[in-house]
């Protein structure tokens, strides 16, 4: 079973609980002020997907393995719940709705779309497993030794809140190894075919170019009721760029 971040909803209603799937090398930790906001009426749960965070470290990272462990925390949550993922969350999310459309009433598809990618995320991996863990004791320290090969603050900052500096010696809460054997399973798409006809939102950074007009076809022929949304001045991470934007798209949406 996957770990989670239960939220229970501050004013109980009859509305579906919402189960959020991070993206690669995230955690559930990272949806918190979101998922907390988000709980002001219905029950939120955050989860910790395969080889990350606190969840088991396994020998596959695909999107079928992905959607099994999702379906599993549905059905312990005993009824069908609204579903939203980001990025690699995303795609497992969508292999779910196409799956086992029961378990779901809505979902919202965060920046990826349903096809293969070309670009690989191995360098992020490669960078996490060169940085020197010997002694380091403050995050402040462990940011200026990961400069060297990752020069992005915002992603060196994302990065380090999955490594666990409590830990003797510290450790990262990624299955590294096994994030880069599957790396080509991550970036791409199981070709899974079916047709979820749930109310399904595609909300997109307007800056980002994970999902682009080409890929609307493939879309709208696996996700019937498909609609789009934009996020003005945000890229691939538009729930961090702009969380009170996102929150709100995503709430309008869930509601309406």
């Amino acid at each position: 079973m996957l770990a989670t971040i239960h939220h229970a909803a501050a004013t109980p209603s009859d509305a579906p609980p919402l189960v959020i799937a991070h993206g690669l090398y995230g955690s559930a930790r990272n949806w918190g002020v979101i998922a907390r906001r988000l709980a002001d009426v219905r029950d939120v749960v955050a989860v910790d997907m395969r080889n990350h965070g606190d969840s088991p470290w396994l020998p596959s990272h695909s999107y079928p393995d992905m959607a099994a462990d999702l379906a599993e925390v549905i059905a312990g949550l005993g009824r069908p719940v609204d579903l939203l993922g980001h990025s690699m969350g995303g795609k497992a999310a969508m292999q779910l709705a196409l799956t086992q459309p029961h378990l779901l009433r809505r979902l919202v598809v965060a920046d990826i779309a349903p096809v293969a990618y070309q670009h690989d995320q191995s360098r992020h991996v490669h960078a996490m497993q060169a940085l020197d863990l010997d002694g380091l004791t403050t995050r402040g320290a462990a940011d200026r030794r990961l400069t060297a090969t990752v020069p992005e603050a915002s992603l060196r900052a994302f990065f380090l809140q999955s490594l666990d500096l409590k830990s003797t010696p510290p450790r990262w809460r990624l299955n590294l190894e096994v994030l880069l054997a599957e790396m080509p399973k991550i970036v791409g798409w199981p070709g899974t075919e079916g047709v979820f006809d749930g109310p399904t939102l595609f909300l997109t950074g307007a800056d980002s170019h994970y999902v682009l007009p080409e890929h609307r076809p493939a879309i709208k022929a696996l996700f019937s009721h498909a609609r789009f949304a934009k996020i003005p001045g945000t890229g691939h991470w538009l729930h961090a760029e702009k969380p009170r934007e996102f929150e709100e798209t995503v709430r309008v949406f869930l509601s309406a």
